[in-house]
């Protein structure tokens, strides 16, 4: 039998030429592969890697400033895309720069911490980006369909509890998740066929019935992202509805405007979701190619969604930087 079949059919059955649990040596360290039928290409991808890297960190980081900096985006819906411009900054830090070592040549293995490490902090983030959505759909319902009542509900208080809620959710659900992944037993191959760790690669390499494992992490996973994504839909049918009734074009059109580049990260988040960990069948290409677009492209493209489609960020952010470039000038 193949050895990952075979490693299944021993836990699972236990025959007598199976060996015992105590003759398994521990995998140490895995070794990443990269990406599939990249070779020849290192430099490249080197170079467009380390591009969209430094654009999601300075360019998330000018937004995070422009909006700590002018009073005038001091609402809800600026400080959810402050914690949204956090957010942007961690998540391409979890795998690209392991990802960049690699491609410049240097070591491709990362320890067993090292891998589990990449497995939380990504579906913590994973998870408190998802939550983070589906409260700023919340907060888009409120201002649209209660603009009356916007700043008695969405106070200071509520925001701040949404806030914490979101990141401890992110973090119970990368916690589960790896729990799940790295109390199996690894004791070889330790080959990743990607770039980083993740569940479905590192879940081929257990030595175990995975089963269980795998049922787990698709509930979780497809449970949070369906809630989130429901109530999301939920939100935005309101938001339709009532933007729907306003008499004015120009009334309407702006209403529209404020849900543009909300909806537009939504899509760009959501499909990588569903294309990697809610489909029954595997393409570990297309599963790198998607990651690499949710974990890197995506991060670096938030900032120009949401500051090419928002007056107010594009006026506070020629302020910021013309202080930056004058700071004598008052």
């Amino acid at each position: 039998l193949p050895l990952l079949l075979r490693h299944d059919y021993c836990f699972a059955s236990r025959p007598a030429w199976c060996p015992s649990m105590n003759n398994y040596t521990s995998v140490k360290e895995f070794i990443l592969l990269g990406l599939s039928h990249t070779e020849g290409l290192e430099n490249m991808i080197f170079v467009l890697f380390l591009a969209f890297y430094l654009f999601a960190l300075l360019g998330n980081l000018l937004i995070f400033v422009t909006i700590l900096a002018s009073s005038s985006l001091h609402t809800p819906m600026y400080f959810f895309l402050g914690n949204l411009s956090v957010f942007d900054i961690f998540f391409p830090s979890v795998n690209s720069p392991k990802m960049m070592v690699s491609l410049a040549g240097q070591s491709r293995t990362i320890s067993y911490q090292g891998c589990a490490s990449q497995v939380f902090f990504y579906h913590t983030l994973g998870g408190t980006e998802c939550f983070l959505y589906t409260v700023m759909a919340y907060d888009r319902f409120v201002a649209i369909c209660h603009p009356m009542r916007y700043t008695v509900i969405m106070n200071q208080r509520v925001c701040t509890s949404l806030t914490v809620c979101t990141w401890l959710g992110g973090c119970v659900h990368g916690s589960i998740l790896t729990f799940l992944i790295f109390k199996l037993p690894y004791c070889g191959p330790n080959e990743v066929d990607s770039f980083f760790c993740d569940i479905p690669v590192v879940l081929s390499l257990a030595c175990a019935d995975t089963s269980l494992a795998q049922m787990v992490s698709f509930i979780n996973i497809g449970v949070v992202a369906l809630v989130c994504f429901l109530l999301i839909l939920l939100s935005y049918t309101r938001i339709v509805l009532s933007i729907l009734k306003i008499r004015s074009s120009e009334g309407r059109r702006r209403a529209f405007s404020t849900c543009s580049a909300h909806l537009t990260s939504i899509l760009l988040f959501y499909g990588p979701v569903f294309l990697v960990y809610l489909r029954p069948a595997s393409s570990l290409w297309l599963d790198s190619a998607v990651q690499v677009l949710n974990s890197i492209v995506t991060p670096s493209l938030n900032p120009l969604i949401y500051s090419l489609r928002n007056k107010d960020v594009k006026v506070a952010l020629r302020k910021v930087l013309f202080h930056v470039i004058h700071p004598s000038v008052l």
